[in-house]
């Protein structure tokens, strides 16, 4: 894998982590839950998380493709970065996992499968942002830069210069 490429791969893990944290911009606007009590305001506020990053990932997406592409995007993700996402994922995985039970034992709810659809994909959504977060904080963890390393040579000999 060259230079470029790994540089490409940071920063999009970067934007990817970002983008992931921005879907909980649509929660403010989710209004008023469909119930009462702490259950139903929990499915609202993660059916609103995993909305708003239907709509934030790709934006992300795209915007990290062209800043890959511009170069404009070179720096290592930094630790604070990377323990936020870790953070935010582990809270979204394990609020969705007894909303996913909750979701599959209750009655009085619209569609029980669609709910249980949304349940899971905040599982995932928060699984696959701790996994994102993690690789953030040990690539910074090992000290890795992209723009400090090093570039492959040939492996083309010289002859030695005689004095």
């Amino acid at each position: 894998m060259g230079r470029r490429a790994i540089m490409a791969c940071v920063a999009m893990l970067r934007l990817l982590a970002i983008s992931l944290l921005c879907g909980a911009v649509a929660v403010p606007f989710l209004g008023e839950p469909r119930g009462d009590g702490f259950e139903h305001a929990r499915f609202a506020v993660l059916m609103a998380l995993v909305v708003g990053q239907v709509i934030t990932v790709p934006i992300g997406s795209v915007a990290g493709l062209v800043l890959v592409a511009m170069g404009a995007c070179a720096r290592t993700p930094g630790y604070f970065l990377g323990a936020i996402t870790t953070a935010f994922g582990a809270i979204v995985a394990t609020q969705a996992w007894p909303a996913t039970s909750w979701v599959d034992g209750s009655s009085g709810l619209g569609d029980p499968e669609a709910e249980s659809v949304v349940a899971l994909l905040a599982i995932a959504s928060g699984l696959f942002t701790l996994l994102i977060g993690l690789s953030i904080v040990l690539l910074r963890w090992s000290g890795y830069d992209p723009r400090t390393a090093p570039v492959r040579r040939s492996r083309v000999r010289r002859k030695p210069r005689t004095p």
